[in-house]
């Protein structure tokens, strides 16, 4: 499972990019603009061929899972903790049918010891940040937690066998990709890494 995380602020050809990812079957792609608004998030979508929204996961402004068909939707630390604790009452005006929720987390325990149900959860910084930097990696082993976890931070296609072996069933990427100059090329080399395990 690889999950692409956007870069937080625009890049040259981001889109063309994107939809190329996509068209090479990326599955999951995490909106992720921390300086964009409510509106600023529409027409980012609008951008991006409707074929594709179905692939993409938005971290903030849940509400748009109503107006676009969107993969889902994805609580970043705080906002799990402030929420998450009456869950019925936070999805109450989310149209969230065959949607998947996930969470981002930056400790083991706190991820072991969630009592909410997510379809995967994001653990960072598993390796030292390529985008961020000053975000040394943990290093993370999580072979004893019976969850579906997603390895991040320092994720490139030269490190996915390490990951794998920390018992991490996918890889979140964002500098390993945008930070490229070949990102497609790098994308298609992960996506042969995870197709060989299956065989």
């Amino acid at each position: 499972m690889i999950i692409l995380i956007a870069p937080e602020e625009d890049i040259s050809n981001e889109i063309d990019i994107l939809n190329r990812l996509f068209e090479e079957g990326l599955e999951y792609y995490h909106l992720r603009k921390p300086n964009k608004d409510y509106q600023q998030h529409c027409d980012y979508l609008h951008l991006i061929e409707e074929k594709y929204h179905n692939k993409i996961v938005v971290h903030y402004y849940h509400e748009l899972v109503n107006t676009f068909n969107l993969k889902g939707i994805h609580f970043q630390e705080q906002k799990r903790r402030d929420n998450i604790d009456n869950p019925g009452q936070y999805f109450l005006n989310l149209s969230m049918y065959g949607k998947t929720i996930s969470s981002s987390f930056h400790e083991p325990e706190e991820l072991e010891a969630c009592g909410f149900e997510f379809d995967y959860h994001l653990l960072s910084p598993v390796f030292s940040s390529i985008s961020k930097k000053g975000y040394e990696g943990r290093g993370f082993n999580v072979n004893h937690i019976d969850k579906r976890i997603i390895g991040m931070g320092g994720v490139t296609k030269n490190n996915l066998s390490e990951i794998e072996k920390l018992g991490f069933q996918g890889v979140g990427v964002l500098g390993g990709i945008w930070n490229s100059k070949t990102p497609i090329e790098d994308f298609k080399a992960m996506q042969e890494f995870y197709r060989n395990k299956r065989r």
